[in-house]
């Protein structure tokens, strides 16, 4: 299967029951990392908001595993926000 990388953003919107899940996936090339705080600027919803990353492409050879992933981004130092990283493969399904 051949994959693109996410060039901009995509956002999608669920709910289950009575709660709604706000879904973005911004594109992670070093070029597009500048304008990400242009997603979130002024969104006072965002105080309540939980911290979902998913570590994709843990197929891949030489991947940085979740773990990995979590020291480099210092998510421990995230005390006012739940957050869970989670390993995943998109191609497979996993995780």
């Amino acid at each position: 299967v051949h994959t693109s990388p996410t060039i901009g953003s995509n956002v999608e919107e669920i709910v289950v029951k009575n709660t709604h899940f706000l879904m973005w996936d911004i594109g992670g090339q070093e070029s597009l990392r500048s304008s990400w705080n242009t997603y979130y600027s002024n969104t006072e919803d965002l105080r309540k908001a939980a911290v979902l990353i998913f570590a994709n492409k843990q197929d891949m050879k030489g991947c940085m595993t979740a773990a990995e992933i979590s020291a480099y981004l210092t998510l421990s130092s995230i005390k006012d926000h739940p957050w869970h990283i989670q390993s995943c493969c998109a191609l497979t399904g996993e995780g």
